[in-house]
């Protein structure tokens, strides 16, 4: 029960149900838990931070597609690519995606504990890229399973920005992003462009308190501010 528990304790509902209505609407108590423990669909495994709506409104697969931008404020359009990885090989692709952004990067943390709505930003400037890479090693269990943790690496000179969000996905920003789809070609991931994410249907998170502490701890090995 230790997942289940996991994830009844801290869970919420994303996405825009169907007619006002969600898919866990009157789910017996085995239905939803036999739900929640599938994280295998066809090849691809997702991690423990989300599930899909009940009814499968997207079904979890590996691929990517390319997409646009649009700032609300300054109307800039910024193409992006957003793809999605099975859980054996998703960090992986992750640090592999950072690579093109050069020696010294800038960090977002991402953070929704203790909210149901939005997420706070919290931002480390400058720090070598290697020395990134080696503290976000020690935290593969809170970047894959958290579903309330996120993070965005970035060269503001350039500029290009990764992220791997809440949601596990991988979301690449920047006018010339073949250095990160020749990444994802490497990796086998297909190119579809009428490709669906979890994030376009309802779906659910799940966290814990220790990630939260976890998240705590990744927040002094970065040198971010408790404020």
């Amino acid at each position: 029960m230790g997942f289940l528990k996991k994830f009844f304790k801290n869970t919420y509902r994303d996405g825009q149900p169907r007619h006002g209505r969600s898919s866990f609407d009157n789910l017996t108590e085995e239905q939803l838990e036999t739900h929640l423990r599938i994280a295998r669909y066809g090849s691809f495994t997702l991690t423990d931070a989300v599930r899909p709506s009940y009814d499968l409104q997207v079904v979890p697969q590996s691929g990517y597609r390319h997409d646009k931008y649009q700032d609300r404020e300054t109307g800039i359009r910024v193409p992006v690519l957003m793809a999605a990885a099975s859980r054996e090989k998703v960090l992986d692709i992750f640090f592999d995606l950072l690579d093109p952004l050069g020696g010294s990067v800038d960090v977002v943390l991402e953070t929704s504990h203790e909210r149901h709505r939005g997420h706070e930003d919290l931002y480390r400037e400058d720090i070598d890229l290697p020395i990134l890479k080696s503290i976000l090693y020690d935290f593969e269990d809170l970047l894959l399973d958290d579903g309330c943790t996120g993070l965005a690496v970035l060269n503001p000179n350039i500029p290009l920005e990764v992220q791997f969000d809440e949601h596990k996905l991988l979301i690449m920003y920047g006018e010339d992003l073949v250095d990160f789809q020749d990444i994802l070609d490497e990796y086998g991931l297909d190119g579809r462009e009428d490709m669906k994410f979890l994030t376009e249907a309802e779906h659910v998170h799940s966290s814990s308190e220790e990630f939260v502490q976890q998240f705590e701890q990744l927040k002094y090995r970065l040198g971010i501010d408790a404020d």
